[in-house]
């Protein structure tokens, strides 16, 4: 019988399922070569934690690998309803205030430092601690950029402008008034239908490359967003779209990130001026841009985004040997 332990958080409303015993090692010298080998040897672990009947299509997923980061306290990979992404901000603010409670890292107050590889890079989160309690969480992006501006032939919507950018994974960024829709008021269904719509579109028209790796090399999604990217202190919201029509519930950490770089290579936001990022359910994250750096040839910067992770309990998943039904998925 398989069984495998789980810690179940959400930030911002995006669950976290934290794997934490029971998965078998993942073999590979680099942590991209474990997504690999997940992907290639593991995937049935997978579907099981993230489709019904232990999961659901909205499911998200992270689990613990060893770094081989010299810096990295842990390192980890994400999974979700297509396969394993490069980077997700909501988990990393989950998974930082996980390391400090479970004993990782050396809690100090008032905040302690937990360095996360992902399959992007090397994160550093920083997590609030106060009278021994574990709160906020903020973490530094791997370098951010805006990596394409097209205008793209959308079935069933006709042109549309994009933003291409990276913020740990690519997505495209549209507002959802250039296909008629509006963020508070249209349906959860046609913003998807929407946004999966831009997306494949986007992935058929505009080359998706990182300089440092080919593997981080894809469109991960697409952000429809109320269009307001002049600074303001009031929140601006976003809906993302990801994997196969996944919907987060969060603003979106590395969404937040791609956001805030887009801005900044704008002139709509300043250098350490932050600002708030609202979801559709009405959950916050803030990001500001810290540091100007470069990728390859792209002007970047390095974003700082912050939020709250909560703990929602532990389980043991189990596959009885008996149990002949495979995982699966109803949207």
């Amino acid at each position: 019988m398989t069984q495998i332990r789980t810690v179940e958080m959400h930030a911002g409303g995006e669950p976290v399922r934290i794997v934490v015993e029971g998965y078998p090692p993942i073999e590979g010298e680099t942590i991209l070569d474990k997504r690999r080998f997940a992907r290639e040897h593991l995937d049935h672990l997978r579907r099981m934690l993230i489709f019904e009947p232990r999961g659901h299509a909205d499911m998200y997923g992270a689990i613990l690998v060893e770094p081989d980061h010299p810096e990295a306290d842990l390192a980890v990979l994400f999974i979700h309803n297509e396969g394993y992404s490069t980077m997700c901000g909501h988990a990393t603010i989950a998974l930082g205030r996980w390391a400090v409670g479970a004993g990782l890292v050396e809690r100090q107050e008032p905040e302690t430092p937990v360095a996360i590889q992902v399959p992007a890079g090397l994160v550093r989160a920083i997590v609030e601690v106060a009278d021994g309690r574990t709160g906020r969480t903020r973490f530094e992006s791997v370098p951010a950029f805006l990596a394409a501006t097209a205008e793209v032939e959308v079935p069933g919507f006709g042109r549309v402008p994009v933003d291409v950018a990276y913020g740990g994974a690519f997505y495209a960024f549209a507002p959802a008034a250039a296909i008629g829709l509006d963020l508070k008021e249209s349906p959860v269904a046609d913003l998807v239908a929407g946004a999966w719509a831009i997306t494949r579109a986007v992935a058929g028209s505009v080359r998706i490359e990182h300089p440092d790796d080919p593997d981080l090399g894809f469109l991960y999604g697409t952000i429809l967003t109320d269009g307001a990217d002049e600074w303001s202190p009031e929140p601006t919201v976003n809906i993302c779209v990801f994997a196969d029509r996944q919907v987060d519930r969060s603003p979106t950490g590395s969404g937040v990130t791609a956001r805030i770089a887009i801005q900044h290579a704008r002139g709509q936001i300043a250098m350490g001026q932050e600002r708030t990022f609202e979801s559709i359910i009405g959950t916050h994250f803030t990001g500001k841009a810290l540091r100007e750096t470069t990728v390859g040839e792209h002007p970047a910067v390095v974003v700082e985004v912050a939020g709250t992770a909560h703990y929602t309990g532990e389980a043991v998943f189990t596959v009885e040997e008996d149990d002949g039904l495979e995982p699966f998925l109803v949207r």
